[in-house]
């Protein structure tokens, strides 16, 4: 396995979101996120993307892990925890600079233990209500 930084293009991006069951998104909007993204860890057998996760957020009082993916073939082979501890070694650098960050991430359902793993709660266990997610909104 190959690990690179800040390295995917928009085409393996969609590759590995479709793969995981997300679909994919406009080439517009990939390239969008990718380029308002701080870090970004990707892992490759020989050439093929395998595994991607991003750091998103203000780099002092704010980051957010997204887009976790590994390609079902890999899951369970080790990528994720790759991925994990590729991420969570930049944000070990932010927190040496702002003890205070806050470090904040969505689990799929069902995943929640693998993150639990990395020393991840749930936020009603750290007694901060329910993550939510905006449906839609009108005035």
């Amino acid at each position: 396995m190959n690990i690179k930084e800040n390295n995917i293009t928009v085409a393996e991006y969609n590759i590995l979101y479709e793969k995981v069951g997300w679909g994919t998104r406009e080439e517009s909007e990939v390239a969008e996120a990718l380029k308002n993204t701080i870090y970004s860890v990707s892992i490759y057998d020989a050439s093929n993307i395998i595994g991607f996760g991003r750091i998103i957020g203000d780099k002092t009082i704010f980051l957010y892990i997204q887009d976790v993916m590994v390609d079902p073939k890999y899951q369970n082979r080790g990528v994720g925890t790759l991925i994990m501890r590729n991420l969570l070694k930049k944000i070990n650098e932010y927190q040496s600079k702002y003890p205070d960050i806050r470090v904040y991430l969505g689990a799929s359902k069902g995943k929640e233990g693998f993150y639990e793993r990395f020393g991840f709660i749930k936020r009603s266990v750290a007694n901060l209500g329910e993550g939510m997610i905006l449906e839609g909104y009108e005035e």
